[in-house]
């Protein structure tokens, strides 16, 4: 049986199942182990998390911890309440007219942050009259129909992460800041410091980047310095704005003061940088990476709801979730038909019922294709899913 505890609780004797910090800052060889001895748990300790999962079918118990499905129904009925108390603004297009546009705007945007990350490399300074054209027209795709541009947030290459990670950061809090209606010229700063926020990795060797297993202490200490590196590029980049060097600087902050590089605590971070924070572990929790799968992601917006109990602030959290839906758009979902859909766009009037595809069978056989909107039927979800463990491309599933 898996129990979450207070970190105060641990002990030598446990065995730790998940260390509760899934956005990878620590650099332990494994996430389960048995704690052996007092260091092991002042190791523990020095992450900074708050509560962690202990299998005490392989280690000591203790009494009274909630168990995991325990832990797991508080956060699904969180869920159906932000479902519920939904305030995101209206898509205004169909999501088949805005496909096009976002999948070319994607590519050319991968493209401009590569070269970009290059020339910094080089010694060169960003130029923003590169950078300020496009940020405007991921900001005006997101405002015709995000439906279109996010799903494509989880189609990443192993080798070319850092960049697409960039790309997907700047949509998902073009829309994040949407759903919080902020000013308009206030978004396109946030989207430009989305875009830039990890200019600072072009400071790092790849082999420490792209490393296929965890990485030594020394490297974890240079992986963690492109946030000041990050900084520092943008401090030397003329016509950059406070809001865009608050995003860079900040999205490894923590609201419990834990993060870094200067471990700020609740409002010592600008709105700004608490978004950062929210938006960058969902898009790298996310995502399949050299050394570990991406998880589902109704799955990460639950871990991001667990965590906002002390990690992240809670009110965010929760706007973050209106502005991507339960089941993001992309997403595969398991109906209670026991059909699999994808979904393809939000009702942002009820998040449990967005409009998918159906196109498989959980019997294991393809389908004739349909779009279903959810409001109008009398099938429902159940669950979500994982395309992996389906042998499903979803890519060929996206809104189209």
């Amino acid at each position: 049986m898996i129990k979450l505890i207070p970190i105060e609780k641990l002990q030598p004797g446990m065995y730790i199942h998940d260390l509760n910090c899934g956005w990878m800052e620590h650099n332990f060889l494994r996430n389960r182990f048995a704690v052996k001895s007092d260091e092991d748990v002042t190791k523990v300790r020095e992450l900074g998390v708050h509560e962690i999962y202990i299998d005490i079918g392989q280690g000591l118990d203790v009494e009274q911890a909630p168990t995991q499905e325990e832990a797991a129904h508080q956060v699904n009925e969180a869920l159906e309440a932000i479902a519920k108390n939904t305030a995101t603004p209206p898509r205004h297009d169909a999501v088949q007219r805005e496909v096009g546009r976002a999948h070319s705007l994607h590519n050319e945007a991968n493209r401009i942050v590569r070269d970009m990350m290059g020339d910094i490399r080089l010694g060169k300074q960003i130029q923003l009259e590169q950078i300020e054209p496009l940020v405007e027209r991921i900001v005006d795709s997101i405002f015709r129909q995000q439906d279109a541009m996010l799903p494509l947030a989880r189609l990443k290459e192993h080798d070319e992460y850092t960049f697409q990670h960039s790309v997907s950061v700047c949509a998902l809090m073009t829309s994040f800041a949407r759903t919080l209606k902020l000013p308009r010229d206030i978004i396109h700063e946030i989207a430009v410091g989305a875009l830039l926020h990890d200019v600072g990795k072009a400071k790092v060797p790849d082999e420490i980047l792209n490393k296929p297993a965890k990485l030594t202490d020394a490297e974890f200490l240079k992986m963690k310095s492109h946030v000041v590196q990050s900084k520092i590029i943008l401090q030397g980049t003329p016509g950059i704005s406070q809001v865009a060097l608050d995003v860079a600087a900040q999205h490894h902050e923590r609201f419990d003061g834990t993060g870094y590089p200067n471990k700020l605590k609740g409002d010592e971070i600008s709105l700004y940088g608490q978004m950062g924070a929210i938006v960058d572990v969902y898009d790298a929790i996310t995502s399949n990476r050299v050394y570990h799968k991406g998880m589902a992601p109704t799955e990460a917006l639950r871990k991001l709801l667990e965590w906002s109990k002390f990690h992240f602030n809670p009110t965010l959290v929760q706007a973050f979730i209106r502005a991507v839906g339960i089941y993001p758009t992309g997403s595969l979902v398991r109906l209670e038909s026991r059909r699999l859909a994808v979904v393809q766009a939000q009702n942002p009037e009820n998040l449990m019922q967005p409009v998918v595809k159906v196109m498989f069978h959980s019997r294991g056989y393809y389908m004739t294709p349909e779009i279903v909107d959810l409001r109008r039927s009398q099938d429902r979800i159940v669950g979500h899913e994982d395309f992996e463990a389906w042998n499903i491309d979803p890519a060929r599933w996206l809104p189209e």
